[in-house]
């Protein structure tokens, strides 16, 4: 009897470390949960029309991250971020995610997977240049454009909106942008929501956001009106960081 219940004990030591091990794989020394590591697989060219697989290998410390929330790959041409798509990944269950999409004309073309897992969230982006690629006087153009619309612009920052599914009139609307530069998560900037809609009044409303978690930032506002709304995101830092991207909603 005494020597069945060692080996229980000793077997339920053994488990325990394991757990414990496993736990730490999750954490830094100070209890902080590591960071998401994503990595984005893209060939760099492809012709007009052709497949091209997009892939994500997402880890946490020692772990491939199996059970992400959400992750998706958004596509859009260089200059035309307004109309980017959205592409649902497909869980391999290994740690990796992925999807295909052919484009039907030349064109430089970026693709950003966003990852939202463990209460984390990381955007790495790559290009692709689709055929022959843009002419040059039209990349040159855009990226005036770029520098002339967004002041201190990073090419290494990012950021991605969690537009809401449905916003009622009357009813406080969470809205939620996170941010991240140089592949890290953006902490201690500051983020405002400006909101408008010119046919109902000249009037913008201005909602200052706070960093719920690291990189993640928000604030909730109520809309008096139903119609279709413009909202920019305006984030600044003390690095002389200055950004913003618009946005349009609809209140219903």
């Amino acid at each position: 009897m005494k020597k069945i219940i060692a080996i229980i004990s000793i077997s339920m030591f053994v488990f325990m470390l394991a757990a414990c091990n496993s736990s730490k794989n999750n954490s830094s020394d100070n209890g902080i949960p590591e960071m998401l590591e994503v990595v984005l697989e893209i060939q760099d060219t492809a012709d007009v029309n052709a497949d091209i697989p997009f892939k994500a290998t997402v880890t946490q410390g020692n772990e491939k991250v199996s059970d992400a929330d959400e992750v998706e790959f958004e596509v859009w041409e260089e200059g035309k971020k307004d109309e980017s798509e959205m592409i649902e990944a497909i869980n391999n269950k290994d740690g990796t995610y992925s999807a295909i999409k052919a484009f039907d004309h030349d064109g430089v073309f970026t693709v950003q997977v966003h990852v939202t897992a463990r209460g984390l969230h990381t955007m790495p982006k790559k290009s692709v240049t689709v055929g022959k690629g843009v002419i040059e006087e039209h990349a040159h153009n855009d990226h005036e454009q770029g520098e002339h619309e967004h002041g201190h612009h990073s090419e290494d920052f990012n950021m991605h909106f969690m537009k809401p599914e449905t916003i009622e009139k009357g009813k406080e609307t969470e809205f939620v942008v996170h941010l991240q530069d140089h592949n890290q998560p953006l902490e201690h900037a500051r983020v405002r929501f400006e909101i408008w809609n010119d046919d109902i009044s000249d009037k913008h409303e201005w909602v200052d956001a706070s960093e719920t978690k690291t990189g993640e930032y928000g604030g909730s506002h109520a809309f008096d009106e139903i119609g279709i709304y413009k909202i920019k995101i305006h984030v600044q830092n003390d690095e002389g960081l200055h950004e913003h991207e618009e946005y349009e909603i609809e209140v219903k």
